[in-house]
């Protein structure tokens, strides 16, 4: 198993956008899951429970906090495209 560089450098987008490579615009709950999001965003608080399948979601902050990308495919990861 290599040892990968960590991904240390915020992608060029808000934290509250999320990767369209992450959560695609298309989902028909994108607008329930961005608004969940948002709430968490403005709460201060770590993450949320997804309005769809009940699991708690890092929100972009939270991430960010982290320093590096963990690169276990987070909806909300600040340093993916």
């Amino acid at each position: 198993m290599q040892n990968r560089p960590k991904i240390t450098v915020l992608a060029d987008r808000p934290l509250n956008v999320p990767s369209a490579l992450r959560l695609d615009p298309a989902n028909k709950n994108y607008a329930k899951i961005i608004l969940a999001h948002e709430e968490a965003l403005a709460k201060n608080v770590d993450g949320y429970i997804d309005p769809i399948n009940s699991l708690f979601v890092l929100t972009a902050a939270a991430l960010t906090a982290r320093g590096f990308c963990c690169e276990n495919n987070c909806r909300h990861c600040p340093y993916c495209e």
